[in-house]
């Protein structure tokens, strides 16, 4: 039992040490975030770039007179885009705003993990754009974890210095094990939104970034209390 907790222990170190130093270097070279495609070379080395906001829906105002009449509101971002360009991005955002009103949530996922090669993506969604984006977000994700990690640059051998550094100090040595292939859950945690006269604000959103072992414990208590709910 103490090796199982050494292990565990260790490499929550380790994915504590990944998170901080991919929510520091974010956003990737491929510099628009939430363009997909085309998707970088499998070999090739991503690196961080400066800050960049992309084109966003921030709000939304529905139409008292005609219930699925929508007007949306846009932050144009950083990105310097002609007038078509711009329509092109914001119909793009509204039909993932749609798709996910439409797809089930439970149904709203993509994974890319090696151990399970028949469970990339459900059916239904992965008709949509939006399942497509996220599966290649999620490639490119992996992609610059791995560039990030890469002992042979700067920000890869600070990384595994500060991880044994850590490891050291909690578990008093360095012969930890390593699992890379261990999976990492990004889920919506949380947001707050402002609503006044039939129109609705996204005043602040927040994406919690979960070690499998968490998540299904929290998954397995939210069973839980629904099943002993009256």
């Amino acid at each position: 039992m103490y090796r199982d907790a050494k292990k565990n222990h260790g490499f929550k170190v380790i994915a504590t040490a990944l998170i901080a130093a991919m929510l520091s270097a974010i956003p990737v070279q491929s510099g628009y975030a939430q363009v997909a495609l085309p998707l970088p070379v499998p070999g090739v080395r991503l690196h961080p770039t400066g800050a960049f906001n992309p084109v966003q829906i921030v709000g939304l105002k529905v139409d008292r007179q005609d219930p699925f009449h929508f007007y949306f509101v846009m932050d144009k971002g950083d990105a310097a885009l002609g007038d078509d360009r711009k329509k092109g991005e914001y119909r793009k955002l509204i039909k993932h705003f749609l798709a996910a009103l439409t797809i089930p949530n439970k149904d709203v996922w993509v994974n890319l993990s090696p151990y399970e090669a028949q469970r990339i993506i459900g059916d239904n969604f992965a008709k949509t754009a939006t399942g497509q984006e996220l599966l290649g977000q999620d490639y490119v994700l992996k992609q610059f974890t791995a560039s990030l990690m890469y002992p042979e640059e700067d920000v890869g051998r600070g990384f595994w210095q500060k991880v044994y550094a850590q490891a050291y100090d909690k578990l008093g040595t360095t012969d930890i094990p390593v699992d890379t292939f261990n999976k990492i859950w990004i889920r919506a945690d949380a947001a707050e939104v402002y609503e006044k006269d039939g129109a609705a604000f996204l005043v602040k959103s927040h994406l919690k970034v979960m070690l499998e072992s968490d998540y299904v414990a929290m998954s397995h208590q939210k069973d839980m209390a629904e099943s002993s709910a009256p």
